[in-house]
């Protein structure tokens, strides 16, 4: 009797708070967000998750782990909660295999997570899977909680060794910040005709350093470059995509430079500061979340 109070009690909780749609590492309130999304994809599917969507999962996870499924239960439709047409909510049993990030939990681990029905109405077999979980822990249940109803991710090899490097990669001293806002804009005109330097300030999260420089040399090609330090990048490249420094910029940034931050001198200064920033998001690329 006691034990299936405390079932219900894990299911309601868990329940609650993914009907209240935990926050994902994504653009602040002030800075709209470049999704640019690509058909929805499932990540309790076996399709890997693009990089954007692994980012956003790794960077909103205190716990990351490797787990895997013992029994799982479809919740009836009264007791899931709020979940989207053409899926359904589950409720597992999992032992946790390894933890990349965080301590994981003394024995089984109870969670929710939310999964795509097949073209009969049915979710997908999980049982005895190797999962990838990013989560955080409910104390005093031995329940986790996903950091969104679908951040499950049927496990490989190839996915593992993603998810390592992502998590080193933002745990690196240098890792470049999580972009907040376009700080200032402005454009230079250089002495000869043709010849001009925009500089993008950016702020971060953290307070840390960020700038974008826009650089024209007459009869040859605009170059960008981004820096996330003091320190400019000697390489004079763009980031390369897929980096982490493509993903604060392709994913964050704003589609349309914020008027207010554009501080160049005159009309003509600050439509190119303008069309600076057109370029710099068209070489970006989109984002390309496919999560929902």
């Amino acid at each position: 009797m006691r034990t299936g109070k405390l079932l219900r009690r894990i299911v309601i909780l868990l329940a609650t708070a993914l009907a209240a749609g935990p926050a994902l590492a994504g653009a602040p309130a002030d800075v709209p967000n470049r999704d640019d999304k690509a058909p929805a994809t499932s990540a309790a599917t076996a399709q890997a998750p693009g990089f954007a969507d692994l980012a956003d999962l790794t960077e909103s996870a205190p716990l990351i782990l490797i787990a895997q499924i013992r029994s799982v239960a479809r919740l009836e439709p009264a007791r899931a909660g709020n979940v989207r047409e053409g899926w359904a909510r589950l409720y597992i049993q999992a032992l946790p295999q390894d933890a990349l990030r965080g301590a994981a939990p003394d024995g089984a681990i109870k969670y929710l997570a939310d999964v795509p029905l097949d073209a009969r109405g049915k979710p997908p077999m999980l049982k005895k899977q190797l999962v990838l979980l990013f989560a955080r822990h409910v104390d005093g249940t031995g329940a986790i909680q996903l950091v969104a109803a679908d951040a499950q991710l049927l496990l490989d090899a190839s996915l593992e060794a993603r998810a390592k490097a992502m998590i080193a990669a933002i745990a690196a001293p240098d890792a470049p910040g999580s972009i907040s806002a376009v700080r200032e804009a402005i454009y230079v005109p250089g002495t000869l005709a043709g010849e001009g330097e925009t500089q993008i300030f950016l702020a971060t999260a953290s307070g840390t350093p960020a700038s974008i420089s826009v650089e024209h040399h007459a009869g040859r090609p605009s170059v960008w470059s981004a820096s996330f330090s003091e320190v400019v990048d000697p390489s004079g490249l763009p980031p390369a995509r897929d980096t982490l420094a493509w993903y604060r910029l392709a994913c964050f940034l704003p589609p349309v430079l914020p008027e207010t931050s554009n501080v160049s001198a005159s009309g003509n200064d600050r439509a190119a500061a303008e069309a600076d920033y057109r370029l710099v998001l068209a070489q970006l690329g989109p984002c390309g979340r496919h999560r929902h």
